[in-house]
């Protein structure tokens, strides 16, 4: 299994919604804010190379990224536009967009699966998936959740992010069919939003780990401490919850931990500590795998 990490930020969000009530004092001085109070994070998505138990060879991407379909005015807001595409990013890491098998959306907020649909045209009329040879996939709790939000997550499921794989019959809910690759595995966390997908990857050969995509259980290093919960969590002492149990199986079994907004650090490792649950060693991930 070949695992590419591929970057479609940076962007921004507000600091203080990012860290819920860990107060600006301190989450400055790890992740310093603008005059907005906004503090740039990355878009980063996986690209992995598996072999499933049929003996085919899939691509899966993890994630899609913002997107460029929104108008001017909500982009702004996150200061997007960024120069940077999904499907630049795919070929620069070797693949083009038809090499795409699967895509396994860790949930359907508009920054994780803003980029799974794209217009198909010039003229912004007609919408089509960007991986046309791909399957796609979501939870079907998470599916219901997008479909009919809740007041306080309507304005990031934006259904022309997804809608458009249902009606083309690209979308499969990995809950029912399941992804039948071996070396994948899944967990849920229902503290940011219903049913979020985890997926984890068991990588090398001659020292095997485990390596997890965080998702927005723990979106940066600096969200490892558990009171760390963003203020997007719909369940926070759920998100709370399910950390605890997250982070003391990541040490018991030393987990790699792969962040998807953090601006700098790609993964990291974690132990115990005085303080509790922190990082022990940080890097790109082409440097542990």
């Amino acid at each position: 299994m070949i695992i590419k990490s591929i970057d479609t930020g940076p962007f921004k969000l507000d600091g203080g919604a990012m860290f819920g009530v860990v107060p600006k004092s301190i989450w400055q001085r790890t992740n310093p804010a603008d005059e907005r109070n906004l503090c740039d994070w990355a878009l980063r998505n996986l690209l992995v190379e598996a072999t499933d138990a049929n003996g085919r060879s899939r691509l899966l991407l993890v994630d899609t990224g913002a997107g460029d379909k929104q108008d001017a005015k909500f982009f702004s807001y996150y200061d997007l536009p960024n120069g940077k595409t999904l499907t630049s990013a795919v070929e620069q890491a070797g693949y083009s967009i038809n090499d795409v098998t699967d895509v396994l959306l860790t949930h359907l907020h508009f920054d994780h699966a803003g980029g799974a649909v794209r217009y198909a045209d010039s003229s912004h009329t007609k919408l089509e998936a960007t991986f046309p040879q791909a399957t796609y996939w979501s939870h079907s709790g998470q599916w219901e959740w997008a479909t009919a939000p809740n007041p306080r997550e309507r304005a990031t499921y934006l259904k022309e992010n997804f809608m458009p794989l249902h009606e083309n019959d690209q979308l499969r809910f990995i809950d029912r069919d399941g992804l039948d690759i071996p070396g994948i595995d899944l967990l849920y966390m229902d503290g940011h939003t219903e049913k979020m997908t985890l997926p984890m990857f068991q990588v090398g050969t001659s020292q095997p780990r485990t390596a997890v995509f965080c998702a927005d259980l723990i979106p940066s290093a600096a969200h490892i401490p558990i009171p760390y919960v963003m203020g997007y969590d719909v369940r926070p002492l759920v998100t709370m919850d399910e950390k605890t149990s997250f982070l003391n199986r990541a040490v018991d079994e030393n987990w790699l931990l792969i962040f998807d907004h953090d601006p700098t650090c790609e993964a990291a490792t974690v132990e115990r500590t005085e303080k509790g649950i922190r990082i022990k060693e940080r890097g790109a991930l082409a440097e542990w795998l």
